[in-house]
């Protein structure tokens, strides 16, 4: 190599991923679809929560994705053991609107997929929650958490959360991040810059202890900032 000529570009560090079902097949596909993707990298597979629990412990991938319904451990109980690390839970499910999703986001999980989602599509959502983002602009999505805060709160007497610390530039981001809105979506519905948007949104979430934008949904709807099943497709 010429001395005078540029280093060569850094390869990406991919995505570190853990695939939890109790499904060796459904495992498998997971694994091989991921693997085409340059900058994804598969680092184990389990079958039981249990043992996605102690392998995301072990090897702290960026994202698991997580079965909900398994032995031993279910994909709920995991997801919840998993709150407060660094791996961020990508729910499966079979079902748009299963019961049991509901109490996966409440424990903390960044958002779902169902399992007859496309290549594609997966792994856009592997990438958006990876980054740090809920996952929420599918219609399903939002009509399944706007169902989970209308009937959480009866189930569980939890304290809706109080947004006084909002100044009301944030509420009306907040509100709008409820409906599903991507941040340059808000930042034309607003007429501001997109950094401005990532700005109200960072305070936001901060302001409420919120980890995620999944969070910010659930908060707006348990707060009756925004009331379940209006608006809704």
């Amino acid at each position: 190599m010429n001395a005078d000529s540029p280093p060569p570009p850094k390869r990406p560090v991919p995505l570190r991923i853990v695939i939890a079902d109790d499904h060796e097949v459904v495992r498998a596909g997971y694994a091989g679809l991921l693997a085409t993707q340059p900058d994804f990298a598969v680092v184990g597979t389990a079958a039981d929560g249990a043992a996605a629990v102690r392998l995301c412990r072990e090897l702290r991938p960026d994202l698991v994705l997580m079965d909900v319904r398994m032995p031993v451990m279910d994909g709920i109980e995991a997801t919840g053991r998993l709150a407060g690390t660094d791996t961020r839970v990508l729910i499966l499910t079979t079902f748009d609107l299963d019961e049991h999703v509901y109490d996966a986001l409440g424990a903390g999980a960044a958002g779902f997929l169902l399992k007859d989602v496309t290549a594609e599509h997966l792994f856009d959502a592997v990438r958006v929650v990876a980054a740090g983002e809920g996952l929420l602009a599918p219609t399903v999505t939002r009509r399944l958490i706007a169902e989970f805060a209308r009937i959480r709160p009866t189930r569980t007497g939890r304290p809706a959360p109080r947004l006084d610390s909002l100044t009301p530039r944030e509420t009306e981001v907040l509100g709008l991040v409820a409906e599903g809105l991507s941040n340059p979506e808000i930042a034309a519905r607003l007429h501001v810059g997109e950094e401005t948007v990532k700005t109200h949104v960072s305070r936001v979430l901060a302001k409420l202890s919120l980890r995620d934008r999944t969070q910010a949904v659930v908060a707006a709807y348990e707060s009756g900032l925004v009331v379940p099943g209006v608006g809704e497709g």
